[in-house]
């Protein structure tokens, strides 16, 4: 819908038109390839949203709850397309309410513009209504952000925040707009921004480096990967593939890397860290070349430092010169995308199967199986496991469903057991871990992929941070599928209780409402579920429908996550009870 004053005139590539900074913003959005985005509006952004009410045709405003959940939903549909995900809200409070969804996409490398508005300019420092100055409480937890004052600014500065947000190592942006800036009117035109001056997203690849990882594993006896999300960052999936099945080196994934290769591919050997699988956390303190593909090292990871992986050399392959040497040095780092430096890096390899090593992962997943697995998916105690509940939905969905998960137990049990077979498909809230992420994180995952099945997968606890973006789902019929997991627990803290505070579990008995009654007052489907024999049916029923459905399991109240690493011990002492 049309509705500025045109006075079309060529500059050196575009026509400009003069309008107000509001609907610049919007011309901006769109001139991006934006058509969705989340929020929430208020008496400083008014001017835009406004504006969003005329281009309504071309661009879909959904209207969060809570600007956390907009934040989180926008975070759910940038990690599922690929794309850039936006959020919206006013200033003061409204600006303030990003904040954790910022954090948490900074940690997480999530690509993200989130725009806020802001007192004038002429108030800007007078402790005006609902002025914060988020621009100094945001710096810590974006990778870039702004503030505009005039309206000619708007242009030069939306396009840098998308090329920012979206290149090298993706991260969040936020842009603070003025109001006088959003009524102003100037000579608009847009150009994309195609590179920032002292600003090199992606490293050149170095032969050199390339050629010496190559000859460390081609020489190696006893080869490990341990791939993260910049695989999946760098589009790098297929050229990974072809990288583990050349050389046969077994390779493990981080929780934020999942997905990247099918968990039924022979050489995918499990999960790395704290609650991750025996054999791959046990063998790299025995390997002797670690391989990091596109991960950061984190704590989660390695556990103590200090006895991380000091029989092996390490080669670091990374797109941020930043995490290079930060936690674990590296004999050999290989800077670049995952995609271009693996795809130089495949010709030099040499074909191998690594058989007998590949035993010792097999050895150790057995023993694992026999301790942990079969206890979790498999269960001959009354109460219902976490574990079989994943294991229901694989079934249910044909390991094809994309599983979005809060933090805490049920996030590492469905880490662990849930199956996929295509990239993209494991949601979670890694670095921060964020209680309350998955909820409205899964509505964005579901506008990203509308052709895939989206189950949330939460715990009680999580659930109740942003239960009130149910409302989201019953407004827009959003066909996202919500499994509480509820334990009547804060269920991650109550087994550190359990473990090395002598069951003093304080604060973490949670006293729940009824939660099927509360989705029904959302006229949402919903069950419960407290018995074996109706868990199959119901979940099959869930994943058919075609509409909204939400389904609490009641499950064990002390069922705990193993294998686990205490915090702070060695990757070798995994824990298997």
């Amino acid at each position: 819908m049309e509705t500025v004053k045109e006075k079309q005139t060529e500059t050196k590539s575009t026509a400009t038109l003069k309008i107000s900074g509001a609907e610049a913003i919007v011309r901006c959005l769109l001139a991006e390839g934006v058509d969705l985005l989340y929020g929430y509006p208020g008496g400083a952004i008014m001017p835009v949203y406004d504006e969003l009410y005329k281009f309504q045709d071309k661009l879909t405003h959904i209207l969060t709850r809570h600007e956390q959940g907009a934040t989180h939903a926008a975070q759910g549909y940038a990690r599922v397309s690929g794309r850039v995900g936006v959020a919206m809200a006013t200033s003061g409070p409204g600006a303030t309410n990003l904040v954790t969804g910022l954090a948490d996409a900074q940690i997480d490398s999530t690509p993200m513009v989130c725009i806020t508005g802001q007192v004038p300019r002429k108030l800007l420092g007078s402790d005006a209504f609902q002025e914060t100055d988020i621009i100094g409480i945001s710096t810590p937890v974006t990778k870039w952000n702004y503030q505009i004052t005039k309206a000619s600014e708007i242009p030069e500065i939306m396009a840098k925040a998308f090329y920012i947000a979206k290149s090298g190592r993706p991260g969040p942006v936020l842009i603070d707009i003025t109001k006088n800036a959003q009524f102003d009117e100037f000579e608009f035109s847009y150009e994309k921004c195609k590179g920032v001056r002292s600003y090199t997203p992606d490293p050149k690849p170095n032969v050199g480096s390339i050629e010496a990882a190559a000859e460390l594993m081609n020489n190696a006896k006893r080869p490990m990967i341990v791939w993260g999300q910049g695989v999946i960052l760098g589009q790098a999936e297929s050229a990974l593939r072809a990288v583990i099945e050349k050389s046969g080196i077994p390779a493990a994934w981080t929780i934020m890397g999942e997905s990247a290769i099918p968990t039924s591919h022979p050489l995918n050997v499990g999960m790395v860290g704290m609650h991750g699988n025996y054999g791959p956390n046990v063998l790299t303190n025995e390997c002797d070349v670690l391989i990091a593909i596109g991960m950061r090292f984190d704590d989660r990871v390695t556990g103590n430092l200090d006895t991380y992986a000091k029989q092996a050399k390490v080669i670091h392959f990374e797109i941020d010169p930043a995490e290079i040497n930060k936690n674990v040095n590296a004999d050999v780092a290989v800077l670049g995308n995952s995609k271009a430096t693996l795809e130089l890096l495949l010709p030099l390899l040499h074909a191998n199967t690594h058989a007998d090593w590949h035993n010792e992962f097999k050895k150790r997943h057995d023993i694992e199986f026999d301790a942990v697995i079969q206890n979790d998916i498999h269960p001959t105690k009354e109460g219902l496991t976490m574990g079989e509940v994943i294991e229901e939905i694989n079934l249910a969905s044909n390991n094809n469903a994309v599983i979005v998960t809060d933090v805490g137990q049920h996030q590492m049990i469905a880490c662990r057991y849930a199956k996929f077979e295509q990239s993209k498909s494991n949601i979670t809230s890694g670095g921060l871990g964020t209680m309350g992420f998955a909820l409205p994180a899964a509505i964005g995952a579901k506008q990203g992929a509308m052709d895939r099945e989206v189950v949330a997968i939460i715990g009680d606890g999580g659930f109740q941070m942003t239960l009130q973006e149910l409302g989201v789902i019953f407004q827009h019929q959003i066909p996202v599928k919500i499994v509480v997991l509820n334990n009547d627990h804060l269920g991650m803290v109550r087994q550190w209780q359990e473990l090395f505070f002598d069951k003093r579990y304080a604060s973490t008995v949670m006293v729940n409402p009824d939660f099927v009654k509360i989705a029904e007052g959302y006229h949402i489907e919903s069950k419960r579920v407290s018995k074996r024999e109706a868990l199959k049916a119901t979940i099959q029923e869930m994943i058919a429908s075609d509409k909204p459905y939400f389904l609490e399991v009641k499950v064990e109240k002390e069922d705990n996550v193993f294998p686990m690493i205490p915090s702070g011990a060695s990757v070798s002492d995994i824990r298997l009870k």
